[in-house]
């Protein structure tokens, strides 16, 4: 989850030092991950996005975690859920997933006063070309940007390579919602768009500073539409299709360090 977000920009980032702090963060991550490959069966034809809520919810809990989305800024439930044209912050309902669906699944918990936040989008029963096209161009987008990453890197650097694969793809990059820095609060410095911009040269990605890379990609153009009524659902402006993946990473001394690998989900080089 996130909204646009405007962050004080500069050297001088938070960043988590300690192995201690770094483990925290690690868990997170983790669980995280594993909450994620809990979903991963039950995204599915037939199945209600207040379902999958009300699992992930009950998973959290049960572990001993909190939902980070339940209550956030008035946020009712437990995960996001964005399908179709939703580019982000869906809300779960009892409206059933049908074949050709695609719906980005959206979640973050804090387990032991540290976030973890990732999300996959997730092909329904036959899909079209095209949506699995999208899905597959939404991932490896995710994996460009990671991929520039070393240590004292510049954020900037993340929105040039995906801003540049989405020209090539005829891809719409959407540009008013961005990844964020994370750890003991849910959004702080560094803000991380995915074009580049110009104050993105001064976020300095040093060991220890922990952000996650979002890329909401669409099929037409890059504009967005909401939030809707409900305070939350923002749409494609042309009712496109968006797909969307996310990891949170932790900068290290010797690279980035994912922090929410799943065990079963895609990994680098996927095909969709």
């Amino acid at each position: 989850m996130r909204r646009l977000l405007t962050f004080a920009r500069g050297n001088r980032l938070p960043t988590y030092k300690t192995e201690e702090e770094r483990n925290g963060l690690r868990a997170a991550g983790r669980f995280n991950a594993q909450l994620l490959d809990f979903l991963r069966d039950k995204v599915q034809v037939g199945v209600t996005t207040n379902q999958l809520d009300k699992l992930a919810e009950t998973y959290t809990r049960d572990h001993g975690h909190i939902p980070a989305c339940y209550g956030y800024q008035g946020y009712p439930k437990s995960i996001c859920t964005s399908i179709n044209e939703v580019v982000c912050h869906g809300i779960p309902n009892d409206i059933p997933l049908k074949s050709g669906d695609i719906v980005n699944v959206d979640c973050t918990t804090i387990v032991g006063g540290w976030y973890g936040d990732s999300s996959e989008t997730f092909l329904i029963g036959d899909v079209s070309p095209e949506a699995r096209r999208l899905v597959q161009l939404a991932f490896d987008s995710l994996w460009l940007g990671i991929g520039v990453l070393k240590p004292y890197s510049a954020v900037i650097d993340i929105g040039t390579v995906i801003a540049r694969f989405g020209r090539q793809n005829d891809l719409g990059i959407v540009e008013n919602f961005q990844g964020h820095g994370i750890g003991r609060k849910f959004h702080q410095d560094p803000g991380v768009p995915h074009v580049p911009i110009r104050k993105s040269r001064k976020d300095i990605l040093a060991p220890g500073v922990c952000f996650t890379i979002e890329p909401m990609v669409n099929l037409g153009g890059k504009d967005t539409d909401g939030p809707l009524s409900d305070g939350w659902t923002v749409l494609t402006k042309d009712r496109s299709l968006s797909a969307q993946f996310e990891h949170q990473i932790l900068m290290t001394e010797e690279g980035p360090e994912i922090l929410t690998m799943t065990k079963n989900g895609p990994k680098p080089g996927h095909q969709f």
